[in-house]
């Protein structure tokens, strides 16, 4: 962990990702790194401006020879997915990411890295800081706070870029372009209730759920991973009556596009069920091995007895969010027709906490097909309603990125791919959230496209970003700029 990660080549890259490492920018949390960006552009006599969404662009004119090309936004969004071990001390607010080379990655040690989407800010840098690359007028956009809700690109000014092709440096497998990506909308769940005494007589325990592997919520939603929030609420379904469990908190997950790795949680249960319900605990702990043990071999699930709470909730409501969260979909719902590969719909479980009268649950739900993200929140409203929660409400809706079959930076890119590696590019859609739905509404005349390095398990402290990839990415968006046509 000694060889520092702006050592290595491309430099132009790797120097300024090394810089961003260093800078908090968690979503929400990007003020630290928005002055970081100001700053370096003021040094590097670049022109910067930001407007009224927090967005930053960045500006350089045409090399010479170049400047009757039609003019590129490389665009990436400045905010991380903050996601850490359990046992790692870090705060994303303050601490810088402890990136290290690891063979041939890049990772960082017990957090994620953030090369989601800081590679694509760096790369954008260094094509500023260029002095012999060339290339058209281009444009670096810098979005704001995109993983919580794409705040960045919903609220950008109308009128303010200038250029015509929008490269869009946020996909995570090197050798694809994609040309679609799935639609979101967020749901946000609530029970209230009054919280009741405990039971006399009764024992209290915290059950833990934990060593999932997590993940993005679109990129991975259908690699059969445990969702810590289903897994543990089947347990409860599975023992509460039998047991005469009470529910007194629980605290599952933390990011409504992460698949959730942790599931804790506060319960009573009578003395006389103490030690059943720790077989039970035992048991299941076997049968969540047994089924996912090709997908999650650090899964642990156990009980310790802890003092007793101050409450506990009321038996149908609990009752109720219990059914409720077993029946809730999730995990990938139905594959596109002419993709089998691709994710078409998909709901991610994401956050079930709270305790003393409130309990919030929260959820992702994409589709490349806006009618099926619509009859999803239809279905994941039906489950609520008939369990009588307090608030059902789903907010953050964007749209999808319809392909376009006329592209025309899509046909040139590909035969720039073909001549630097002697083979096409794959051409894909994507389940997840890319901006250049949101952005193409505002600018409807921009052609887009949208690549990247390989960046595994992005939104996960096992997120890594391959060297070699970085590497051909690079080239590959220098021969892209070269390449572009003329207006």
């Amino acid at each position: 962990m000694s060889k520092c990660i702006c050592t290595l080549e491309p430099k132009a890259i790797w120097e300024n990702f090394y810089k961003l490492t260093q800078v908090p920018r968690p979503s929400n949390h990007e003020e630290k790194a928005r002055e970081f960006v100001m700053n370096w552009a003021k040094e590097n006599g670049i022109h910067a401006e930001m407007d009224e969404a927090n967005n930053i662009l960045l500006s350089k004119p045409a090399t010479p020879g170049m400047e009757n090309r039609k003019g590129v936004i490389l665009q990436g969004h400045l905010d991380m997915v903050p996601q850490k071990n359990e046992d790692k001390q870090h705060d994303f607010t303050k601490d810088p990411i402890e990136a290290y080379i690891d063979g041939e990655w890049v990772t960082a040690d017990g957090t994620t890295l953030g090369a989601d989407n800081g590679i694509g800010v760096a790369t954008g840098m260094a094509i500023l800081l260029s002095k012999d690359i060339p290339h058209g007028p281009v444009e670096v956009l810098i979005t704001a706070t995109e993983e919580t809700g794409m705040d960045g690109a919903n609220g950008i000014r109308h009128n303010w870029l200038k250029g015509d092709i929008l490269l869009n440096l946020d996909s995570e497998t090197e050798g694809e372009l994609y040309v679609g990506c799935a639609g979101g909308i967020d749901g946000e769940i609530a029970f209230d209730y009054t919280p009741e005494a405990v039971p006399a007589g009764h024992k209290a325990f915290q059950l833990s759920l934990k060593g999932l592997k997590g993940g993005h919520s679109g990129m991975d939603i259908n690699l059969g991973r445990g969702n810590a929030n289903k897994l543990y609420f089947r347990f409860l379904k599975a023992v509460s009556k039998e047991l005469d469990l009470r529910l007194s908190s629980v605290s599952g997950g933390n990011m409504r596009n992460a698949i959730p790795r942790e599931a804790f949680g506060i319960m009573t249960v009578p003395a006389a069920n103490a030690d059943k319900f720790l077989t039970k605990v035992k048991e299941y702990e076997g049968i969540f091995k047994a089924e996912l043990s090709a997908k999650e071999p650090n899964l642990t699930f156990f009980a310790e007895e802890t003092a007793l709470p101050q409450n506990v909730m009321p038996v149908k409501v609990q009752y109720n969010l219990i059914n409720a969260i077993k029946a809730c979909p999730n995990g990938a719902m139905r594959m596109i027709d002419s993709m089998p590969d691709t994710v078409e719909t998909s709901n991610n479980l994401a956050i079930v906490k709270g305790g003393e009268g409130k309990i919030e649950i929260y959820m992702l739900m994409r589709s490349s097909v806006e009618t099926a993200k619509t009859s999803l929140a239809q279905v994941v409203a039906s489950v609520f309603e008939l369990a009588e929660a307090s608030k059902i409400n789903f907010t953050g809706e964007y749209p999808g990125w319809k392909p376009n079959p006329d592209s025309a930076i899509r046909k040139e890119m590909e035969e720039v791919y073909m001549k630097l590696y002697g083979k096409k590019p794959a051409i894909m859609a994507i389940h997840a959230g890319l901006e250049c739905g949101i952005l193409g509404s505002a600018y409807p005349h921009w052609d887009m496209i949208s690549f990247g390095p390989t960046i595994s398990s992005p939104h996960s402290p096992d997120e890594k970003v391959n060297i070699e990839s970085v590497s051909k990415f690079w080239e590959f968006l220098k021969a892209t700029l070269a390449a572009i046509p003329t207006k």
